[in-house]
């Protein structure tokens, strides 16, 4: 039980932070969030667990909680202001995968102790975050996308733009979870796993993402009533 102790603890204190950096800071902090959460991710992915009967890759709570990001910003700041985050998302991936690179190619001291450590966990990096970073860059802006089609479909449906928030932020994010699953675990995993094993990796990766995006829900009621609270509710931007 310790593993799903610590990813339920994970959960927790990501989405949580989410809420805290968007009530301290606003929308900056949500940007500033996704920066921190494309590195981490990136990294958290290479670990291989088993929890709830599955085995999984880490990172999957990280990166949910880029999606539920968007989210929040799509409905409180309008869809330029996700779209920014997005574009930061992927300018720091990038970042990540220059500099990372460059550690590899220093000649260490003879007193060092941390350079081969860093060679065994950052020589397979590359492709794992060229995979984020395509995966990223595609599938948040089809979020984007999708949460505004959502968004007027709804309005259209019940005619009233408030109404149906858990269905939009859950009708776009698990569709593009889906995407974000297969494309990724492919892009970076083909290969270096058996086809039974990625396949596993996958469906075990596609239910977290189903259960971290159910329970993303209060997060973005919470932060639209931060919004509300102390801006009013928006109307100065279309869906």
């Amino acid at each position: 039980m310790r593993n799903e102790v610590l990813l339920i603890l994970n959960l927790i204190i990501v989405y949580g932070g989410v809420v805290l950096f968007y009530r301290f800071f606003k929308d900056r902090g949500l940007i500033a969030f996704v920066a921190a959460a494309t590195v981490l991710a990136n990294i958290e992915v290479m670990l291989l667990v088993d929890a709830f009967g599955m085995e999984q890759t880490l990172g999957n709570v990280m990166f949910a909680s880029t999606f539920l990001v968007t989210d929040i910003l799509s409905e409180n700041e309008g869809r330029d202001r996700a779209n920014q985050a997005v574009n930061v998302g992927i300018g720091v991936s990038l970042l990540f995968i220059i500099v990372s690179q460059l550690w590899l190619l220093y000649l260490p001291s003879a007193n060092d102790w941390a350079f081969d450590s860093f060679k065994v966990l950052f020589s397979n990096t590359p492709r794992i975050v060229i995979a984020g970073f395509i995966v990223y860059a595609v599938v948040q802006k089809i979020d984007i996308v999708l949460y505004h089609k959502w968004w007027a479909f709804t309005e259209k449906r019940f005619g009233d733009r408030r109404s149906m928030l858990w269905l939009r932020n859950n009708g776009s994010t698990l569709i593009s979870q889906f995407l974000n699953a297969v494309l990724f675990n492919v892009l970076a995993f083909a290969g270096r796993y058996d086809i039974n094993t990625l396949v596993t990796i996958i469906a075990a990766t596609y239910i977290i993402y189903i259960a971290a995006t159910l329970l993303d829900t209060p997060a973005v009621y919470i932060a639209r009533r931060i919004s509300e609270k102390e801006n009013g509710w928006r109307k100065d931007y279309e869906v």
